[in-house]
């Protein structure tokens, strides 16, 4: 694959507990690499809650395109006390010759992210950034068919090779995965396939940045690859003992803030007595003192 260059650019959402409800605001638009394609960001307060924050990342083609183009995505809503509390979200996306949509959008929803002390909201300012790759396959010599161009064939699904050594382990582990699913168009079938990988991918993630929002979701997709007829059941059983385990850890972390709190007053209740011990001390040394000849004649 020819690499078309990327590019990385940062947004700053200035302002932010004065933004409308339901009203967008984007960033600016850059140019991607060499290829003549844009992107930018855009973000909206939800009306539902405002504490929620919905951020679109928009990417547009220049002109159409005779060969494959792979576009790599990362969005990084910035934790401005901490990097590595940073909310990361990536995705891919590909464009095929033969398609008349020349843009895509994806959406990401941050459910009540910005907490007083959370170091996401700093200044009224919300910090975003975004990083951009692009690939172009090979030249297309004929008309697609209903293999996806890049792609290989894992067990009858075409994925992109990044992927191949997750699903041959999927498959190695659970042989009767896909034996009711029956979906024979290509596309299709890669999509569901690339949702159960994407969700497994999701689910890996450490408790600490899984929000309970993010479970949530997990188990909306868990459905829709169950509905497709993947057999996960194992899946469900680790996505279910994952929701036990993030009860238990927000339920220990409550306790743990709890009993911060309580040492720090009783670190303040002790430097309080210590400073009232020394001077009850000043005040015992000076009855102490022996009077002078001076002071008794």
């Amino acid at each position: 694959m020819a690499k078309l260059g990327g590019t990385k650019f940062t947004w700053v959402i200035k302002n932010f507990s004065s933004l409308q409800s339901k009203t967008p605001y984007s960033s600016d638009i850059h140019e991607i690499g060499t290829s003549g394609d844009n992107c930018f960001i855009g973000a909206v307060r939800s009306g539902v809650s405002l504490e929620d924050l919905t951020v679109k990342i928009t990417y547009g083609l220049a002109l159409p395109i005779e060969q494959t183009r792979y576009v790599k995505y990362r969005l990084i809503i910035v934790n401005q006390l901490s990097g590595e509390l940073s909310i990361i979200r990536e995705g891919m996306h590909c464009f095929y010759p033969s398609t008349m949509v020349h843009s895509f959008t994806t959406v990401f929803l941050f459910s009540k992210f910005h907490d007083k002390d959370g170091g996401f909201l700093v200044n009224d300012e919300v910090t975003t950034v975004v990083g951009v790759g692009v690939l172009d396959d090979v030249p297309v010599t004929k008309p697609l068919t209903s293999t996806i161009m890049g792609s290989i064939n894992v067990n009858g699904f075409q994925v992109f090779p990044s992927q191949v050594d997750s699903l041959k382990r999927i498959f190695e582990k659970h042989p009767d995965i896909a034996d009711e699913f029956h979906a024979k168009n290509q596309h299709l079938r890669s999509a569901c396939m690339s949702s159960l990988l994407g969700l497994i991918e999701t689910l890996c993630q450490s408790l600490q940045e899984l929000s309970n929002e993010d479970l949530v979701e997990a188990g909306i997709a868990l459905k829709y690859v169950k509905d497709a007829g993947f057999k996960v059941d194992w899946l469900e059983k680790n996505l279910d003992q994952m929701k036990a385990k993030k009860m238990k850890e927000l339920s220990d972390l409550a306790t743990l803030q709890e009993t911060e709190e309580k040492v720090l007053s009783l670190k303040r209740k002790f430097e309080e007595l210590d400073a009232l011990a020394e001077e009850q001390k000043k005040k015992l040394s000076a009855i102490r003192t022996p009077l002078s000849f001076d002071d008794l004649v």
